[in-house]
């Protein structure tokens, strides 16, 4: 049996005559679900080198080392695409993702994903890993994207979430002057009940928090700064459309006026998506528990589209 590199822990002073599980659980943040599974493997909690059941009391000086088992994604087929590695450790892949791929495949929709590129990449380098993205960003929607390496990872990364201790910042391009340059838009969301694919604001919907500020404002459309308290599924593209200015290039959100504006229409010719770019993506490191930020330049298109509406009148 392999196992990916051990989590280690050294009991201080103050810890001394602490139960493992409480170690585990409120220092290393090992969750109920995680330390059921890896207390049954061999080598899944070891005090100093030695095998334990949780219920022992730890001394100061204590070596308390998790691992969890190598795991890979059988079910993914590898392909050589390419990847825009921002970053890669022992514990999390980083990516700059393009618009226009999807990030897992789906049913009838076994090739040309991240997923994909990512199991390839992993095979290539020898390293034995399932894949398990930590959040997720729409197919049109470029930006950093966070994969771990560990269910250990996963799980901490995704407690984080959980308590609105992620940091998620967009750059989107909006339709119309925004005259409030800052601002928060609360508004719960839910499916559609007539399109159940699609997200709309109603009042008995789920709790749904946006935060936005105006980075430049061109003539017909505006480039905003976007931060999230909430993961809603279309939130961003369904609050700005709640504020009256949908993404370019979203036609599943946009509205009648602007459906109708010739620069409007040029402009989502021009960009073939919609204009979202995820740029920041912040957290506390699972492996070095220190917070870490990566960011993903903005991508060519909505560079040039930047610059058309820079030069529009």
């Amino acid at each position: 049996m392999s196992y990916y590199e051990p989590l280690v822990y050294i009991v201080p002073p103050e810890e001394e005559g602490f139960i493992l599980k409480t170690v585990l659980q409120k220092r290393l943040m090992v969750s109920r679900k995680l330390l059921s599974r890896i207390k049954l493997t061999e080598q899944g909690i070891t005090v100093n080198g030695v095998r334990q059941y949780i219920n022992i009391n730890v001394k100061a000086g204590d070596r308390v080392e998790i691992r969890m088992e190598e795991e890979q994604s059988e079910d993914i087929l590898p392909q050589d695409l390419p990847l825009h590695i921002l970053h890669e450790d022992e514990h999390l892949l980083i990516l700059a993702k393009d618009a226009g791929i999807i990030v897992h495949p789906t049913h009838g929709h076994y090739l040309n994903t991240i997923a994909n590129g990512v199991v390839y990449h992993w095979q290539q380098a020898g390293i034995t890993c399932r894949f398990r993205p930590v959040h997720r960003l729409d197919q049109e929607t470029s930006g950093v994207l966070a994969i771990a390496k560990t269910p250990y990872v996963h799980q901490q990364i995704s407690e984080q979430m959980i308590q609105h201790q992620v940091k998620k910042e967009y750059l989107a391009f909006v339709w119309g002057v925004v005259t409030a340059k800052s601002g928060t838009i609360n508004e719960p969301i839910d499916r559609d009940p007539e399109q159940p694919h699609v997200r709309i604001v109603t009042a008995d919907g789920y709790s749904a928090v946006t935060h936005y500020e105006v980075v430049e404002q061109f003539a017909h459309a505006a480039l905003v700064r976007i931060w999230l308290e909430t993961g809603r599924t279309h939130q961003i593209r369904v609050h700005m459309r709640h504020l009256g200015h949908p993404l370019l290039g979203d036609k599943m959100y946009t509205l009648p006026e602007f459906e109708q504006s010739l620069s409007a229409v040029e402009a989502s010719e021009r960009l073939g998506r919609q204009a979202l770019h995820a740029y920041k993506l912040g957290f506390v490191h699972p492996g070095t528990r220190e917070w870490t930020e990566f960011h993903a330049p903005l991508p060519a298109d909505l560079t040039i589209l930047q610059s058309w509406l820079q030069e529009s009148k």
